[in-house]
């Protein structure tokens, strides 16, 4: 639910132009009015309400046919501020596929879709606050908003869960990306270590041997050390 009450600038007292140090210029002098949510309001992509199934984090084998590109194992740990594990965390994730092209009606780009591959997953942490999901190395593409510019490679990730009050967006970056330094999302984050917190690490432990790449991605919600989010 959201709230709203009047603006201050319809609240003030005839004269004056700025609410300066008044406090009493800031008071809401009526109720709030309650706006009941609607699924624009979401941040991000919903995959599904219920509790996730066995395979909703193997992106590789939700259709008959295998998907095209390199073959991955994404894992990794949510931590809160204080480095505890957070469990039972709703961990999702999105992606364009190894084109660079989403599963989406109003996606521009002059890729082609891959019928093997809808590029989203689903999974909850365990007691140790670790999540795992196989999926494809997405490709990279052209900013809309800017045609020189490029999406370096990227997923996408949402949390929902305990010690939340909204969805938690994030993105996992590819290390040794030559496109990165130019990404105009990640070259907003002003921070350079913050910057290099989104880069995944490349993980030979976690990989599948012949079939997948691993890479390590961990995700602290809040404090100095914190993922960036999305806003």
């Amino acid at each position: 639910m959201r709230a709203y009450t009047e603006p201050w600038w319809v609240q003030l007292p005839e004269g004056f132009s700025t609410p300066e140090f008044d406090t009493e210029i800031w008071t809401p002098r009526k109720p709030l009015v309650i706006v009941p949510s609607r699924l624009i309001d979401s941040s991000a992509p919903v995959y599904g309400y219920g509790t996730p199934g066995p395979t909703d984090n193997d992106l590789l084998s939700q259709h008959d046919g295998v998907p095209m590109g390199e073959h991955i194992t994404v894992h990794g740990r949510v931590t809160d501020s204080w480095g505890r594990p957070v469990r039972d965390m709703l961990v999702e994730i999105w992606q364009a596929n190894a084109a660079g092209k989403y599963v989406h009606d109003h996606d521009p780009t002059p890729k082609p879709h891959d019928p093997h591959f809808t590029g989203a997953g689903r999974t909850l942490t365990n007691a140790h606050g670790e999540y795992t999901f196989k999926t494809i190395k997405p490709g990279a593409y052209p900013w809309w908003r800017d045609p020189e510019a490029w999406r370096a490679q990227h997923i996408h990730f949402g949390l929902t869960g305990r010690g939340l009050t909204e969805r938690y967006v994030t993105q996992m970056q590819f290390p040794g990306d030559p496109l990165l330094s130019r990404d105009p999302v990640v070259s907003t984050i002003p921070d350079a270590k913050a910057r290099e917190r989104l880069v995944a690490e490349l993980d030979w432990e976690a990989a599948i041997p012949g079939i997948t790449v691993g890479y390590r991605f961990d995700i602290v919600l809040g404090g100095v050390h914190a993922t960036p989010a999305e806003h």
